[in-house]
């Protein structure tokens, strides 16, 4: 017997179940439940009010809850939860960033440069040698007077518009603002060197 003749009986074979299956007289599906029956829910309830009306309520919810199992995994996940450490780590740091940032702009500045009688140029090469000493000796926060240009000729300050420019030029210098009255004001600006 060869493949052909193996496949030929298989045809053959399900064609005879086929036909068995067409000629099987078809017998219309009768559901066995009984005309308006209560649902599995309609069942619970009845079975919850009877409890509740016998008192056996609560001890047959505490039975049902005790014959419960739950995988020892989903136990610990429901009592420790899950903690992103990627996401913890992130906010760490920039906690830490703004409290370091924060702390720069409330600290008192380390040293003080006051430009007040110079010309720009002269103020210029003097507030360089003075920031580029400032990062030799790891200062984190400095203060330039500046002086608010009550002897300027015209209507802005010649030194404080110089101080400006000179720190947006300056890839050492980071942020940087005016101090309280106490200290100049608008008349000097503190910077912080990153």
């Amino acid at each position: 017997m060869n493949f052909g003749d193996i496949l030929n009986q298989w045809d053959t074979a399900q064609k005879e179940q086929k036909k068995a299956a067409r000629e099987k007289p078809k017998v219309p599906q009768v559901s066995h439940k009984m005309a308006n029956a209560p649902t599995p829910e309609e069942k619970a309830a009845k079975k919850r009010a009877k409890l509740a009306a016998e008192g056996r309520l609560y001890e047959e919810q505490m039975k049902l809850d005790s014959q419960k199992t739950i995988n020892p995994m989903e136990l610990w996940l429901r009592r420790y939860g899950v903690t992103d450490k990627d996401k913890a780590a992130a906010e760490y740091e920039e906690r830490a960033k703004m409290e370091s940032r924060e702390y720069l702009r409330t600290m008192r500045p380390e040293a003080r440069i006051d430009l007040h009688g110079l010309t720009r140029d002269e103020a210029w090469n003097k507030l360089n040698s003075f920031v580029n000493d400032c990062i030799r000796r790891g200062l984190k926060k400095i203060l330039i007077i500046h002086g608010k240009g009550n002897h300027s000729h015209g209507s802005d300050p010649v030194l404080g518009q110089m101080v400006r420019t000179f720190i947006e030029q300056n890839k050492n210098l980071g942020s940087s603002g005016h101090p309280d009255r106490a200290m100049g004001g608008t008349g000097a600006t503190w910077v912080i060197i990153k």
